[in-house]
């Protein structure tokens, strides 16, 4: 069985629900709550870069000091940003997800789908019952 990573919170239900599809197709993944255990430096930044993404796209706004750091202004480089997000992790977006595919933000938790090295999988019902129907068209990152 392929290493499936996810850095999870609970609390969340986009992060659940990825949680949950994964172990619908079958996989094992080691979770990491990243709010009780976050990621080194080095393990962030190889995530970011892994991502292709630009560091603010990791931000998170909502329930979390965003706003009262300042996080908005555009001065703040991206290693003062990664920084921020590991002095207080519940900036950090949130699931990610890793595999041999990939690393991703799972937003929307079906993102997670082009990370698993599977053809299809049964209809998945996410917990506001929207049922999530797997066409097998992936979009690789």
């Amino acid at each position: 069985m392929q290493d499936v990573t996810i850095y999870h919170n609970p609390a969340c239900g986009t992060s659940r629900n990825t949680l949950a599809l994964l172990i619908h197709a079958g996989f094992e993944p080691t979770v990491i709550e990243y709010l009780k255990t976050p990621p080194s430096k080095e393990t962030l930044r190889s995530m970011i870069a892994k991502m292709k993404v630009p560091v603010r796209e990791l931000l998170r706004e909502k329930g979390t000091p965003y706003h009262e750091l300042k996080l908005d202004l555009l001065t703040w480089s991206d290693e003062e940003l990664i920084d921020f997000m590991l002095a207080y992790p519940i900036l950090m977006n949130r699931p990610i997800v890793i595999t041999e595919l990939g690393v991703k933000l799972c937003r929307p938790s079906e993102k997670v789908l082009s990370l698993l090295p599977i053809a299809h999988i049964e209809p998945f019902m996410k917990e506001d019952g929207e049922v999530l129907y797997d066409t097998g068209v992936r979009d690789r990152p």
